[in-house]
């Protein structure tokens, strides 16, 4: 099953050099036992557009959906037999430790 990872973090974290060393090191391990299956991370919030269309009209929006203190910064997609395993994954994550993880099952129902 499919699970992805969405870290978030708030406006006052800035990665150090170990940190991003510790994560492609996460991501190279994670890779080798077929378990990640992509990931990235995102340009700022501030550069987002958030688009919604009511009654027929599209909508834009400049910055993030949410003004949460916390904004997604980077995913991970990974396959894992089931979400106590991808919990565990996402606890080895580097980012773990300085950010939030939140684990979420992919619906496999609607996917193509």
């Amino acid at each position: 099953m499919h699970y992805l990872l969405i870290i978030a973090h708030d406006d006052t974290f800035a990665p150090t050099e170990r940190l991003v060393t510790e994560i492609r090191d996460w991501v190279t391990a994670m890779e080798a036992r077929g378990v990640r299956v992509h990931g990235n991370p995102l340009r700022p919030a501030s550069e987002a557009v958030t688009v919604r269309v009511r009654e027929g009209e599209a909508r834009r929006k400049h910055g993030p959906f949410s003004r949460s203190r916390e904004q997604m910064c980077a995913y991970e997609l990974i396959q894992c037999a089931g979400l106590d395993v991808a919990a565990e994954v996402a606890a080895r994550h580097p980012m773990a430790a300085a950010a939030t993880i939140e684990v979420r099952p992919v619906w496999g129902q609607l996917a193509g």
